[in-house]
């Protein structure tokens, strides 16, 4: 009965991923617009931060909505698809769990952060200022 399951499941994301894909792509949200020495400070800022996503996992893309909306360069992790990054996420944040922010502060202290909600607020908290959720 698992077997079935299983590939019950496994048909039915194969099936959606295209579709999933296509609706992220046609809704993505567009880029706020900040002063050139802003952004600079924020790429500067973001340049120690690594999101490990699966690329059709709905709360990635939630969190990959956030990250574009507020013009964050970031640099995406598939955790899915490239076995090295899967294992860093294991060996580092203790589960396979995605998304999860990987966040090096200025002393190379890492801080692994799970659930979207959470890394959403931390993005927004950190960089939105007064852009809305």
């Amino acid at each position: 009965m698992k077997p079935l399951i299983r590939l019950f499941f496994k048909t039915l994301r194969l099936l959606l991923t295209p579709f999933v894909l296509a609706w992220y792509w046609l809704t993505r949200p567009k880029g706020i617009v900040r002063p050139a020495t802003k952004q600079q400070a924020i790429d500067a800022r973001t340049q120690k931060l690594a999101l490990y996503h699966y690329p059709t996992c709905p709360f990635c893309l939630k969190t990959r909505r956030v990250i574009r909306r507020l013009s964050l360069k970031i640099e995406l992790r598939d955790a899915l698809n490239d076995e090295a990054h899967r294992a860093a996420l294991i060996a580092g944040g203790g589960k396979p769990q995605v998304p999860c922010l990987l966040i090096t502060d200025a002393q190379g202290k890492q801080t692994w952060l799970y659930e979207s909600d959470a890394i959403n607020a931390y993005f927004n908290r950190e960089f939105g200022g007064a852009v809305a959720a």
